[in-house]
């Protein structure tokens, strides 16, 4: 009898396994939560982005490697409710605060050096860039967000050029002609475009299609091929898998040092660029994720009407992770206990 039962027992366990599995999950993301004033509390983010790449230019290899850490607060602001069409539709608008960052820049031996926690002065030969990174600092957007949490308008682009141009008449009109509204909406939304349209149960799967455009820098198709793979220690486990594909810019750019040429081409490679994403249905936020993209191929680079074929391997790690506490917000000195008998 004591082994039917605990047969049984086995059973029942892997039958509610079974269903907890086969529930659908709806992917909802939690923008407005409230203190007991009533207001809404920012939540934060830390975004950590580790670059190399290998440029093969005339037989030459040049290796680039770079690291950059991003302090992000998220502010919401307002929920609304509206109608499109013959649905409902909750709309958000939230403020995204770059409250830090860090950057470590190695070119071929050359390092660049900056943190805007002690600003640490970089490299003396590369002092405009260094106030470049000083002037992201404290940069603010203010994003709407709409159906599916789909980014659909990114506002502060003016002043961002302007703080970061300033002084530099060259970088003013590069940043006005490569800062596009894909460029800022990709850059306020590193995750939540994954998220599905409607509720997954475990094993189903799902793309997403989006595109970049940088201008003079050429325009990116970016394909999405997304699982809902388990839930682990009561998370979610949404594997992720990029396909990539480069498109050289059509027209000339004016007043640019360089051109890429059509018949450039770059491709990600599938084996490489996979990540996953954990989602906390609890607090119905993002709770880190890791995304990989290799990718690699050829440019064709004009510098002074002299063609330049350029060999690209580029491989890219990107880790978020997000919590209610400023990750910029120092911890609290440790008390020392009193020696006893002073």
């Amino acid at each position: 009898m004591l082994r039917t039962r605990f047969a049984v027992a086995a059973l029942l366990g892997v039958a509610v396994a079974a269903l907890a599995g086969a529930q659908d999950r709806k992917f909802d993301l939690n923008f407005g939560t409230k203190d007991k004033d009533g207001k809404y509390t920012p939540y934060y983010q830390e975004v950590t982005t580790e670059v190399t790449q290998v440029i093969k230019v005339q037989g030459q290899d040049l290796t680039q490697k770079q690291k950059s850490v991003f302090w992000y607060q998220w502010t919401p602001i307002k929920e609304d409710k509206v109608k499109e069409g013959a649905e409902d539709v909750t709309k958000w608008t939230v403020k995204q605060k770059i409250e830090g960052l860090e950057m470590n820049i190695d070119i071929s031996g050359n390092p660049i050096n900056y943190s805007s926690k002690t600003e640490t002065p970089g490299s003396a030969g590369n002092p405009g860039l260094v106030e470049f990174f000083k002037g992201l600092k404290d940069s603010e957007f203010t994003v709407t967000l709409g159906k599916n949490y789909k980014v659909e308008k990114v506002e502060g682009k003016e002043d961002f050029i302007k703080k970061l141009g300033a002084g530099s008449a060259q970088m003013d009109a590069l940043l006005k002609k490569v800062m596009t509204d894909d460029a800022l909406k990709e850059m306020v939304d590193p995750t939540s475009k994954l998220f599905p349209d409607g509720p997954k149960k475990v094993g189903e799967s799902w793309e997403k299609k989006t595109s970049l455009n940088l201008g003079p820098i050429g325009s990116y198709e970016l394909l999405y091929k997304l699982k809902y793979a388990a839930v682990e220690k009561e998370k979610d486990k949404i594997e992720v898998e990029t396909a990539i594909t480069y498109t050289a810019p059509k027209e000339n750019p004016e007043g640019l040092l360089f051109r890429i040429k059509e018949g450039s081409k770059l491709t990600s490679d599938p084996a490489k660029s996979k990540g996953t994403v954990i989602y906390d249905p609890k607090t119905k936020r993002i709770e880190s994720a890791e995304i990989n993209i290799t990718l690699k191929g050829d440019l064709i680079v004009v510098i002074g009407g002299t063609d330049t074929r350029v060999e690209l391997t580029q491989e890219q790690k990107t880790i978020i992770k997000t919590q209610d506490k400023s990750y910029l917000e120092k911890a609290p000195a440790p008390v020392t206990p009193p020696v006893p008998g002073k």
